[in-house]
């Protein structure tokens, strides 16, 4: 593994880490005080914070299904996919891990959602809606990920879209399933909850997919070929190319790369996400 991929690797590993302690930890130490709305914006506010501090480095994906929809949108190689995915897995157990002590002797925390923040079905809403629930809201999450960071967004504000966009999915399915739109979210929470959330946890992991796989196809077809300018010439070219997307624009980020850095499976294409 690089040393560009091992920093890269690591911070999706924090990154995913920090957004189950301090977000999903919002719902399981503060959900009574907070309420549900308190629970959404912690997510949104904690996605922004890390889109803007890890972005330069991994494109803060913090979520495989935003990691699939940049794979598919070619904006990595299958490697480096896999390597975030293990390393979001892997920091989403840690910091469920984390609240799990927390929560028991060594903490002596109220757990408040009662299975530590784990997503569910049945109390609510039925399986089948649940997984219409979370793949429609990954849809739209995946969806606006990729097209606020594509080359035609405007500059600097992919993290506040980003950030605010998971903030409404939170407020439309904590009622619901508690909402996961993310399945290292949902798996770290799981298999210390045991029980119906680990025996239901596929459903967490298979929709966000789905809901990704989905957002790929409609990112493509929304952004549509390089608008030409009168001389010929693709917009933002001097030599009738397309003009390749700013360092880190597939990430979710949206800030610029330090010297040096490349973004995944970027470093001579200039491919674009969609």
């Amino acid at each position: 593994m690089s040393p560009t991929l091992s920093r890269q690797v690591l911070a999706e590993f924090l990154g995913t880490a920090l957004l189950v302690v301090v977000a999903v930890g919002s719902a399981v130490a503060g959900l009574d005080v907070l309420g549900p709305t308190g629970v959404a914006l912690a997510f949104g506010f904690v996605l922004l914070a890390l889109a803007y501090a890890i972005g330069p480095v991994s494109g803060c994906h913090v979520n495989p299904a935003v990691t699939l929809g940049v794979l598919l949108s070619r904006g990595m190689t299958a490697a480096e996919a896999v390597a975030y995915w293990i390393a979001q897995v892997a920091g989403a157990v840690a910091g469920a891990a984390l609240l799990w002590l927390l929560t028991g002797d060594v903490g002596g925390v109220t757990d408040q959602t009662g299975a530590l923040g784990a997503n569910d079905w049945g109390d609510t809403v039925t399986a089948g809606g649940a997984f219409v629930v979370e793949a429609v809201l990954t849809f739209v999450l995946v969806l606006v990920v990729l097209l606020v960071t594509a080359r035609s967004a405007a500059p600097g504000f992919a993290g506040l879209a980003i950030g605010l966009t998971l903030t409404a999915v939170h407020l439309v399915a904590i009622p619901l399933t508690g909402t996961s739109v993310n399945p290292a979210r949902s798996i770290g929470p799981a298999l210390f909850a045991g029980g119906d959330p680990l025996a239901h946890v596929w459903l967490f992991v298979l929709a966000p997919l789905v809901g990704a796989v989905v957002a790929v196809a409609a990112a493509r077809a929304l952004s549509g070929p390089a608008p030409v300018l009168a001389d010929g010439t693709a917009a933002g070219s001097a030599d009738g190319t397309a003009a390749p997307a700013a360092a880190g624009d597939t990430t979710g980020a949206d800030v610029p790369s330090t010297a040096g850095q490349r973004t995944p499976g970027r470093e001579d294409t200039g491919r674009r996400p969609v």
